[in-house]
C-alpha cells in the first residue's frame, strides 16, 4: 500500500488510527492495541501483494528465536554459531530475492554457462526490514538488548510508517515508546504536526518529484541522443526527483509516526547543503550510514588500523551501500564512485576545508549530481552517453516531451512552458539549499491557523492530483 494513495489516505490510515487509540483506552496489560498495529501493518505490507506476507512473518520468526536463544545462552562458544546463522539466513534471503539473478547473470556470461534464474518478484521493503532484524541478531549476540516478547518484536519489525522504505531504525529507538502508557492515548501536540509533516511529504512526492519524473523518463529513455542543455536538465532532474521522493516520504513517515505518538528517527536532512562528501552522507539516508558505520566500517576495524586500512575500509562501506541499493553493476559504481570521494576528502582534508564555502558545495553538489547519472541510467553506455554530453559543447534546443513536464494543466499559457521549467528548477534548487526542512519545521511546529490552513490546502491538492499513483523510488532498493 502506498502512502500517496486513495485507500491509505482515505480508508486505511484514519480506521488504524481510530482503532488503536481506541484499542488504547483498554488496562494496559490488555496490549490489543499493539496487537491491531502489527496485524494493521501485515496487511498494508501484503495489500498489493499478499505473498510477500509470508516472507516476512518468517523473518520475523526465525530472527526473533535466533536472538532469544543468544540472549538465554551464557557462553560466547554458544552464542556465535547462533549469530552466523542468523547472518547467513538474513543474508540468504536477501541473495535469493534481490541477487540470485545477477550473480547468475554474470556467471552465465563469464563461464558460458547456461544456470536458471529465479525470475521473483523483489518483496518490498526487503533491504530494510532484513538490515533492520540483522542490527538486532547482532546486538543480542553481543547481549546489549533486554528480551522483548515476540509483540513488541514483531512491531519493532512491522511498524507500517518505516516498514517498506525505512529508516532502518534500532529497537532502542521505538519499542520503549510504544511501552509508555501516556502514548496509548491520542495527543493533539503530536497528531497536528504528524499531519502538517505528512502534508508536506506528500507535496514534495505528488507535485515536485512526479513532475520531475517526466522530464527524467523522457531524458533517460533517449540518453544517446541529448544535447547539452538537455543533458545538464536531465541529471539535474533526476538529483532533484530523488531528493523530492525521497525526503518527501520520510516526511510522511515522520508525519504517520507522530500521529501514533512515536517518534521515527531522523533519516534526511537537506543533504544538498552539504559542504563535503563526508557531509552529504551524514544528512542523506541517516539510518543507513549509521547501520554500515556500526556493524561493517567499525567491525572492520574502522580508522583505527592506519590510513591504508581506513581507506580499504571506506571502499568496502560504500561498495556495500552501492550493492545494497540495487542488485547491479552501475549501483556498485556508483556507490565505487563515493568511495573513491569519501578517500580523498579525508586524504585532503585539511586543504579542502580551508577553500571558500560557495566552492565547497559547488564542488559536492556536482560531484552528486554527476554519480547519481549512474545511480539512474539502465546501462553503461546510456550513463556514459549523458556525462558526454553534460561536458561537450553541443548546444540546441530542449526537446518538448522535458519542456511540457513542466507546463501548467489544460496547456494553459503553453507558450510560457521554457520559462515554468526554469522555474521548477530554480525554485526546486532553492528549495534544497535555503529553506528549512520538515524536519525542523515539525519539532518547532506550533499549531496556528495558518498552519492548519496550509495543511488543509495541501492535502486537498495534492489528493485532487492523484489521478496516477506512483511508487517511491526507495521502494525499488
Amino acid at each position: 500500500m502506498l502512502f500517496n494513495s486513495y485507500v491509505f489516505m482515505l480508508a486505511f490510515l484514519p480506521a488504524t488510527l481510530l482503532a488503536y487509540f481506541l484499542l488504547g483506552r483498554l488496562p494496559e496489560r490488555l496490549p490489543l492495541n499493539k496487537l491491531f498495529l502489527v496485524l494493521a501493518s501485515f496487511v498494508f505490507y501484503g495489500y498489493n501483494n499478499p505473498r510477500y506476507v509470508p516472507i516476512i512473518v518468517s523473518s520475523i520468526l526465525v530472527n526473533y528465536a535466533l536472538s532469544q536463544l543468544m540472549l538465554r545462552a551464557g557462553r560466547r562458544a554458544v552464542r556465535l554459531p547462533l549469530m552466523l546463522l542468523g547472518l547467513c539466513f538474513n543474508l540468504g534471503i536477501l541473495f535469493y530475492f534481490k541477487y540470485h539473478d545477477f550473480f547468475v547473470s554474470n556467471v552465465n556470461a563469464a563461464f558460458g554457462l547456461s544456470l536458471a534464474f529465479n525470475n521473483v518478484a523483489l518483496p518490498l521493503g526487503i533491504s530494510f526490514f532484513t538490515f533492520q532484524q540483522l542490527s538486532y541478531v547482532i546486538d543480542s549476540y553481543r547481549r546489549s538488548v533486554p528480551r522483548y516478547d515476540l509483540l513488541d518484536y514483531a512491531l519493532f519489525v512491522t511498524f507500517f510508517p518505516q516498514l517498506i522504505a525505512g529508516p532502518i531504525v534500532l529497537h532502542s529507538e521505538i519499542v520503549p515508546q510504544f511501552a509508555d502508557p501516556q502514548n496509548r492515548r491520542f495527543n493533539y501536540d503530536n497528531f497536528a504536526p504528524g499531519l502538517y509533516a505528512f502534508a508536506r511529504g506528500l507535496f514534495k512526492k505528488v507535485v515536485v518529484a512526479d513532475t520531475f519524473a517526466v522530464a527524467v523518463e523522457t531524458g533517460f529513455g533517449a540518453a544517446s541522443t541529448l544535447n547539452t542543455p538537455e543533458a545538464w536538465l536531465v541529471a539535474l532532474g533526476y538529483t532533484f526527483q530523488l531528493y523530492f521522493d525521497f525526503s518527501g516520504y520520510c516526511d510522511m513517515a515522520t508525519g504517520i509516526g507522530l500521529m501514533f505518538n512515536i517518534r521515527i528517527p531522523i533519516n534526511f536532512n537537506s543533504p544538498y547543503k552539504s559542504l563535503s562528501i563526508r557531509e552529504f552522507w551524514q544528512r542523506w539516508h541517516i539510518t543507513l550510514s549509521r547501520f554500515l558505520t556500526q556493524y561493517l566500517y567499525f567491525p572492520l576495524g574502522g580508522s583505527r588500523r592506519g590510513a591504508l586500512r581506513t581507506y580499504a575500509n571506506l571502499l568496502i562501506v560504500f561498495l556495500a551501500s552501492g550493492l545494497w541499493h540495487g542488485a547491479g553493476w552501475l549501483f556498485l559504481l556508483w556507490g565505487l564512485l563515493h568511495g573513491v570521494a569519501s578517500v580523498l576528502y579525508r586524504m585532503t582534508r585539511r586543504r579542502y576545508d580551508a577553500l571558500p564555502a560557495a566552492l565547497r558545495w559547488l564542488l559536492t553538489f556536482a560531484f552528486v549530481v554527476i554519480a547519481w547519472v549512474f545511480f539512474r541510467a539502465t546501462t553503461l553506455p546510456d550513463a556514459l552517453s549523458i556525462l558526454r554530453a553534460m561536458f561537450s559543447p553541443n548546444f540546441g534546443p530542449v526537446r518538448e516531451g522535458i519542456v511540457e513536464a513542466f507546463a501548467l494543466p489544460g496547456g494553459l499559457l503553453s507558450r510560457f512552458n521554457a520559462v515554468y521549467m526554469v522555474a521548477w528548477y530554480a525554485l526546486s534548487l532553492l528549495a534544497c539549499v535555503g529553506l528549512s526542512n520538515t524536519y525542523e519545521r515539525t519539532f518547532s511546529f506550533k499549531p496556528t491557523l495558518a498552519n492548519a490552513a496550509l495543511t488543509v490546502l495541501l492535502i486537498v491538492y495534492c489528493t485532487l492530483c492523484l489521478s496516477g499513483v506512483s511508487v517511491f523510488l526507495y521502494f525499488n532498493f
